[in-house]
């Protein structure tokens, strides 16, 4: 078995015959040149990264800048590596057997390592929570929760058994932390292009996914009413006041919607964050009003996602997949 304190990197390529056939993971950002005539410093790093990626967005420079400076100075001969293949579908897990260099007549991938490869295993043999850990957004990243059953792969009597369904008990709670992980990228994204006014037209669209009618009331105006809905051409009318504030909604705010509802009117109040506890008592002992909060928003967004218009499916970039869950008892 490997050595068990030894540390295990993650690394994914678009060039999968680069790794196999030539035995080494690579990393591009060819902009850089050289990795090794950088300071040994994430700072020299960044600031390296900042001169050579000028347009590259504030949030994507440390993460970038720290995968180049682990992939020079962190990792060391002897540790190990697992590379998720795509054109066969295999865990290849291999051992680093050089330092860094940089390969200068490579158009891409030049900052390299040579590797040993020692197993190339089915992805079945694998736990989901395992698979998960290695499809990481990142290109190159330290293995840390799975790093046991990476180890247990090397042993020689691992025939790479394929793991039953209701043995793996992380299936659950790997859906689990997709679905978590999507519902907090749709509630991101609304919050941060929908500020102001522009949540409004959006809730009409999601509205009218649902199949109302809606009428989008001229920026302050009508009494706080910003949408008015139909359900058909017949009452009753439904008067909607939206919020894109981070702070909870409070019950006068609901109180002023409902002070300008008419008689035979319904309510839906929509907002991006929650409620007071006494705005929620006073939704709860008036039903002509009903409040969504974000959650219950971006609930409304997955199920008529593929009804919403093509400007906010664009904001919101979603893709269909089936993901495994437990079977039910």
């Amino acid at each position: 078995m490997a050595a068990a304190n030894k540390t295990v990197w993650g690394i994914h390529t678009m060039d999968d015959p680069l790794f196999l056939n030539q035995n080494l993971i690579a990393i591009g950002w060819e902009e850089m040149g050289d990795l090794s005539a950088i300071s040994t410093s994430r700072d020299a790093y960044k600031e390296k990264y900042i001169a050579a990626y000028p347009d590259a967005k504030k949030g994507s420079i440390a993460t970038s800048a720290g995968m180049l400076y682990r992939f020079v100075h962190e990792v060391q001969e002897g540790d190990y590596v697992v590379f998720p293949s795509k054109i066969d579908r295999k865990i290849n897990i291999g051992v680093v057997e050089s330092a860094y260099f940089y390969e200068a007549t490579a158009a891409l991938y030049p900052n390299r390592r040579k590797v040993k490869w020692l197993k190339h295993l089915p992805r079945t043999a694998f736990s989901q929570g395992a698979l998960h850990e290695v499809g990481s957004a990142l290109s190159f990243f330290q293995v840390k929760n799975y790093v046991d059953e990476y180890f247990k792969a090397l042993d020689k009597d691992f025939k790479g058994n394929i793991l039953e369904p209701d043995t793996d008990e992380t299936v659950a709670q790997t859906a689990d932390e997709i679905i978590e992980a999507t519902r907090d990228f749709i509630l991101k994204e609304l919050s941060k292009n929908l500020k102001g006014y522009d949540l409004e037209p959006f809730v009409a669209n999601l509205l009218q996914a649902m199949g109302y009618r809606t009428i989008l009331s001229p920026h302050g105006g009508d009494s706080g009413i910003d949408i008015t809905a139909y359900k058909d051409e017949l009452p009753p009318r439904i008067v909607v006041q939206v919020k894109s504030q981070d702070g909870d909604i409070k019950e006068t705010t609901i109180q002023s919607l409902k002070g300008a509802m008419r008689e035979g009117d319904y309510g839906l109040f929509v907002t991006l964050s929650n409620y007071t506890k006494n705005a929620q008592k006073y939704l709860d002992s008036t039903p002509i009003i009903r409040g969504i909060n974000g959650t219950e928003l971006v609930d409304l967004v997955l199920k008529y996602y593929d009804q919403l218009s093509v400007k906010y499916r664009k904001m919101i970039p979603l893709k269909m997949v089936y993901i495994p869950v437990p079977p039910e008892e």
